[in-house]
Formats: C-alpha cells, sequence, structure tokens
C-alpha cells in the first residue's frame, strides 16, 4: 500500500458548541470520535468550556505534548477532549447556541495545529465567528468539514461571507446530515457536499401488552415545541385511551403546567427513570412540535430506531426525516388542532401504526455504518497527498553536485505583456549570479528557445524552455522542460496531458491570485495528483495570504514548492530565488527541488509593476525598447541620465 493510505490517522475533531452543553452536534462528535478511536485511529476532540479549570488543564497538555505530540490524543480506544478556550454562558434553554470565540482561542488552536501531527482537521458547522472557523484558519493538516443545521447560523453569516468563504476554499471534502441541509449550502456557498447520514442508537423493543397509546415527549425542542404539545392533548377524545411519558435530561428545569384533568394521564420521566433511547423502544408515538429554527432531529432517529411512529412539524428537517409522510405523520408548524387529530388518528388505527413503525425501523443506520464513510472519505482525500520523498539513485547522485539558484517564472518580450530582450534577461540572470532560469511566456515557446540557444554559447547559465499556458475556462498552468508549444485554449486535463507527452512537469503558478487567472479550488482539486510543482511564492501576488495558501496547500498534499519573480522586467529578475543542486533534465531537476531552499529579497511591488507598464504601453515601441533595454543596477533601477542634464 502507498504510504499515503497508510493508517491509522491522527484526527482532530472540532466543534464550535461548548463541551457538555447537550447540544446534538457534540453528541454527533463524540459518538464518530470513540468509533474512531476504537478503530485504532488517534482521536482527539477540541471544544469550547464553561469550565475555566478545563481550560487551564487544557493549555498545559498542549504546551508539554510541544517535545511529544502524541500525548495530545486519547490513550487506548478513548478521545482526548480539550477545552480550547472559555465559552460565554449560555442562554438558557434546550438549544443553546455556538459559543463566540474569545480571544484566548485563536492562540490555543494555534498552538494545537501548529505543531500536532495531525493528519485531518474535521470541523463541524464551521460558520465563522466559532471555533470551528478558527481551527480552519490555523489548520495545517487535510481539512473535512461537515455541516448538520446550518440555518440558524446562515444569516449571521452572510455578514463576515468574505471571510467564510476563504475558510470554505481550505476544505478538502464537504459532507452533510441532511440532503436539505446540503442544498441550503449549495445555494449560498456552492460546493460538493456529500450527503452523510446521522446514525441512531436503539433499545430492544418493549412488549406492550395493553391497548393504551403510548405518547413520548423530549423536552430538548424549544420550550414553545412542550406547550404546543400540551394544549393538543387537551384536543384528544375523551374516549381515546392515552398516556404521555415526557422525558427531560433536566426534569428540575422542565416545569409542566396540565390540566387537573390530565395529570393522571402525562408522566414527566428523566436519565434516572430511563435514557431516551428506552422511551422510544416503549412508546407507539413520538411527538416533535418544534416551530422554530432550533430543531432537534435526532430525536426522529432515536423514534424510528426504537420502533415509535414520528408525528412532526412541517419544518424542512423533520420532513425529510419522516420521508415527508412516508415513515410518520406530519402537522403544520403550531397546529396544535391538526396535531391532535395526528394523535387521534394513529390512537384509532392500530394497524396504521404497524405499518409506520415497520417502515421506520428499516430506514435508520448505526454509527458504525457512519463511520464506515467518515473513513472512506479520509483515505480518498488522504490518497491526493504525493508520497513522501524517499532514498533513490538520482537523489544520491545530485547531493553531491554543487548549489545553483534558480528563478523559475519570468516573461520576455515574446509575451504580450513584456519588453525585455531575450539578450537582456540572460545578462541581468547573469549579472546576478543565477545558475539557471526557466522563461515560461504566456501561449509562447520562442523566447525561450531563443534564450537556450544564446546560452549554449556561453555554456555558464541553464535555460529551461517553458511555457505559461491559458486553459479554456481553468486558468494557467506551467509546463517545464518543453520543446513544443502548447496551444491556449485546450481543457486543463488536455493540457496537462500534453506537457506529459512532451516529457515536461506540471508548476501551477500563482495558484491562489484572484487577481491572475488561476484554477479555482475544486479544479485544484481534482488535478492535485497531476502537480509537480506548486508556486508557493510570487513576488507579484497583491496579497501575502495568496502565498500563505499556496504554501499551506503545498504542505498538506506533500507538492514540492516552488517559487519565481514572475518578473515582467529585469528589474525584478532574482527578487525570489530557489538555491538546488545542479541538475541535468527534468526528472533529476524534480528531484533537487524536493530539498530546496526558497530565499526573498525585497522588492516594492509598485515599482516593478509601474516599470512593467512603463515598458508596455503608454510609449512609442522604439521608446519602450530603448527602457527595456537599460541596463539593471543594483538599486534596481535602469541607469540613465542624472537629474539636471539635458
Amino acid at each position: 500500500m502507498s504510504a499515503r493510505l497508510s493508517g491509522p490517522f491522527s484526527i482532530a475533531q472540532v466543534t464550535p458548541h461548548p463541551w457538555g452543553s447537550g447540544h446534538e452536534v457534540n453528541d454527533y462528535v463524540e459518538r464518530v470520535s470513540g468509533e474512531l478511536a476504537e478503530r485504532g485511529h488517534r482521536v482527539l476532540i477540541a471544544a469550547p468550556s464553561e469550565s475555566r479549570k478545563a481550560v487551564r488543564e487544557a493549555r498545559a497538555a498542549i504546551r508539554a505534548a510541544r517535545e511529544r505530540p502524541a500525548a495530545l490524543f486519547g490513550r487506548g480506544t478513548k478521545p482526548r477532549v480539550l477545552a480550547v478556550g472559555s465559552g460565554v454562558p449560555l442562554p438558557r434553554g434546550p438549544r443553546p447556541r455556538a459559543a463566540p470565540v474569545p480571544v484566548d482561542v485563536s492562540r490555543t488552536l494555534e498552538g494545537l495545529l501548529g505543531f500536532a501531527a495531525v493528519d485531518f482537521v474535521h470541523v463541524h458547522d464551521p460558520f465563522a465567528p466559532s471555533v470551528a472557523s478558527t481551527a480552519l484558519r490555523h489548520s495545517l493538516a487535510l481539512n473535512v468539514a461537515t455541516f448538520h443545521e446550518p440555518a440558524e447560523r446562515l444569516l449571521s453569516t452572510q455578514v463576515a461571507r468574505p471571510l467564510v468563504e476563504i475558510f470554505f476554499g481550505r476544505l478538502d471534502a464537504r459532507t452533510a446530515s441532511y440532503s436539505t441541509t446540503a442544498e441550503l449550502l449549495e445555494r449560498y456557498f456552492p460546493g460538493h457536499y456529500e450527503l452523510v447520514p446521522a446514525g441512531a442508537d436503539s433499545a430492544p423493543r418493549a412488549a406492550n401488552g395493553s391497548d393504551r397509546l403510548t405518547i413520548a415527549y423530549c423536552a430538548e425542542e424549544e420550550r414553545g415545541a412542550l406547550r404546543l404539545l400540551l394544549r393538543a392533548l387537551r384536543r384528544l377524545p375523551t374516549e381515546l385511551d392515552w398516556e404521555a411519558l415526557v422525558w427531560s435530561p433536566n426534569p428540575a428545569e422542565t416545569p409542566l403546567r396540565i390540566a387537573r384533568r390530565l395529570r393522571d394521564r402525562i408522566r414527566l420521566l428523566g436519565p434516572v427513570d430511563c435514557s431516551r433511547e428506552q422511551l422510544m423502544a416503549t412508546a407507539d408515538v413520538a411527538c416533535l412540535a418544534s416551530g422554530g429554527p432550533s430543531p432537534a432531529p435526532s430525536i426522529i432517529r432515536a423514534a424510528l430506531a426504537g420502533g415509535a411512529v414520528p408525528v412532526v412539524s412541517r419544518l424542512p428537517l423533520y420532513s425529510e426525516l419522516v420521508a415527508d409522510g412516508e415513515l410518520g405523520l406530519l402537522f403544520p408548524p403550531g397546529d396544535a388542532a391538526t396535531l391532535a387529530g395526528q394523535i387521534t388518528r394513529l390512537g384509532e388505527d392500530r394497524k396504521l401504526v404497524a405499518n409506520l413503525a415497520r417502515r421506520g425501523a428499516g430506514s435508520g443506520r448505526s454509527w458504525g455504518e457512519v463511520v464506515d464513510e467518515i473513513e472512506e472519505i479520509y483515505r480518498r482525500v488522504a490518497a491526493r497527498r504525493q508520497d513522501p520523498p524517499g532514498d533513490s539513485p538520482v537523489r544520491r547522485r545530485i547531493a553531491r553536485r554543487k548549489l545553483i539558484e534558480v528563478d523559475l517564472h519570468m516573461h520576455t518580450d515574446h509575451s504580450p505583456d513584456c519588453a525585455t530582450p531575450v539578450e537582456v534577461l540572460l545578462e541581468t540572470a547573469r549579472d546576478r549570479g543565477l545558475g539557471a532560469i526557466a522563461i515560461t511566456d504566456h501561449n509562447e515557446i520562442s523566447g525561450a528557445l531563443a534564450a537556450r540557444d544564446v546560452a549554449a554559447e556561453a555554456d555558464d547559465i541553464k535555460v529551461i524552455v517553458a511555457e505559461e499556458v491559458k486553459t479554456a475556462e481553468q486558468g494557467e498552468v506551467i509546463g517545464l522542460f518543453l520543446e513544443e508549444r502548447i496551444p491556449r485554449g485546450m481543457t486543463m486535463a488536455e493540457t496537462i496531458a500534453e506537457i506529459r507527452r512532451q516529457g515536461g512537469l506540471v508548476y501551477v503558478p500563482h495558484p491562489f491570485d484572484r487577481l491572475h487567472s488561476v484554477p479555482d479550488y475544486e479544479h485544484l482539486l481534482d488535478m492535485v495528483e497531476e502537480i509537480d510543482i506548486l508556486e508557493v511564492f510570487n513576488p507579484r501576488v497583491a496579497f501575502s495570504a495568496f502565498n500563505e495558501e499556496a504554501e499551506r496547500f503545498a504542505r498538506k498534499y506533500r507538492i514540492v514548492p516552488g517559487a519565481g519573480s514572475d518578473s515582467h522586467v529585469a528589474q525584478g529578475l532574482g527578487s525570489v530565488r530557489v538555491r538546488i543542486h545542479d541538475f541535468e533534465g527534468p526528472e533529476e531537476f524534480l528531484e533537487a527541488m524536493r530539498d530546496a531552499d526558497i530565499t526573498r529579497k525585497h522588492k516594492n511591488l509598485v515599482y516593478v509593476q509601474a516599470l512593467k507598464l512603463l515598458q508596455t504601453t503608454g510609449r512609442p515601441k522604439a521608446s519602450r525598447r530603448r527602457v527595456a533595454n537599460a541596463r539593471p543596477v543594483r538599486g534596481g533601477r535602469p541607469r540613465g541620465r542624472r537629474r539636471g542634464k539635458s
């Protein structure tokens, strides 16, 4: 098996909700993490916490683990929970919101993810601001996101949309727990969202020896849902034989205002009496009456797994889980009369109850099945990583050679946006002490071929014949070590195939600079296994964050990093240098690049861009050529007459 596929993986699961808050996302994280740990993966859970003691202990553990990063992960088959920052006091109620991000969280996550040997950072609902989105900001690993219930965060997210889009751009796989979630996210943040429904636990079905209809309700929805249910129960026919079991994780905090005539029919239960799964295994019907933006879909999954028929308000998530009425009954949100009618219908038609319960029992899935799919996603994403460099005859051979400095990205006057003659470029390269250059004219190799012929006579500098090719719709790509011009306008796959046909190397320039023509993230992921070298530094990039994104991408996919000045004027040549061992041909060059050192020299971007405009626009052709031919000096400006001279 390839090294990039070998396991087990080291995984950080990150939730935005305070640990111990009882939030459904945390339940999901806990179950998935536990199953992954039992399968031999090293797992840690990062979450905010209301416990300052837990936060202090987590920070101490992170500091202590700098010498031994593996110590951060849980021992044996149990994941470790790290409180990465203190959350704010939660609003009272059964459905707390995600905690905002205190100032200390960013530093803690940066310290955790900056040195921990993590293969995957798996974030949950990474909407900004949150602990999950902050983890994406600092992650240097492969990133997977699971989106659960975005409706409650989507509106506020639009304020920080540019920031969220940057973080979502770092995702290597996206999953959604519900198709409703996937469709909503696709509308606001386009991308491929793979459906991975959550699992559910179940208890053995308990035999009900009476004809009494047992109605279960879990007080984990919003408070108004319980009031609606009680109003519906008051509307049930007096002749209907029923009882209602209201289960709450905190019975003391769940007030029940029960009409006197119904007190002997409604009981309040808690974890001391039974688990939620045991409740569903004894009930005939499970009611969910939420009408707001914070539903509790895990209750429906538990009901289906336990054999109880769901009667639910017509919310998108609820409708999806009951298959629009195939597995349960629906009623309009807030409509107590229709809810009472649906309960009455089930109480009077026990055959309907049996049929719906039978259909629902076959619709669920175990947590083991969920983790099977997640593991497969991990393996698929990890398979895109390139194998780490190993020992080889080529590697040993070039290691004995001298070191030279190389600039891998530049242009001549054979490009339409450059006026630097081949001779001036070569002379400048010699003056700057470069041992090799790659000439990458736009959609043309004639300048590179001419430079190679001129350089061959002096035999003092290597010229790599290259071309920066504009594809049809997927941005630019450079082919190194070419002999024939590649026409523009082909697909990225066709262009790469032509580079390979010529025995060349695939070099992706300025990959995240939206001011250049670049492949978008989805296309970059599609071609990641074909990339030989990724440009991680380009001084003509307007924002340093674009270079940082490229460096991050190259690191997590183990792609050989490269750099070049992207010089369109001689004055910018060599502002970025790659120091490598001397080479002959593409195979040795690629091996030499695996151990390259990239050095950067400050060059004012505005100054270089102004020179480019001066040389290529606004002057007669002869005048542009005189400016381009001006020999650069150490200060970077062309020699000319001193001020005051006519």
